[in-house]
């Protein structure tokens, strides 16, 4: 009975519109100039590894937990 209305469509185009446009330009270039630098720099970073994983410590605390736990059962 009632049709769906369609959705209106606006083109409209900001007066400084093109200024926008080399504006945005040179914030990408600036941006992806940052970006290069920040991948370069963190590439050549020199990571010293933990002594031991974290879930090798986790593992080694549960453990120890239930030492001391059948420990004390045993001795008390």
């Amino acid at each position: 009975m009632f049709g769906q209305r369609k959705h209106k469509t606006f083109n409209y185009k900001p007066k400084y519109a093109k200024r926008k446009e080399e504006a945005s330009t040179d914030e990408e270039t600036a941006s992806q100039a940052f970006a290069k630098k920040w991948r370069q720099q963190t590439g050549h970073k020199v990571r010293m590894k933990g002594l031991l994983p974290v879930r090798t410590l986790i593992l080694l605390l549960v453990l120890l937990l239930i030492c001391m736990y059948v420990l004390e059962k045993n001795y008390m």
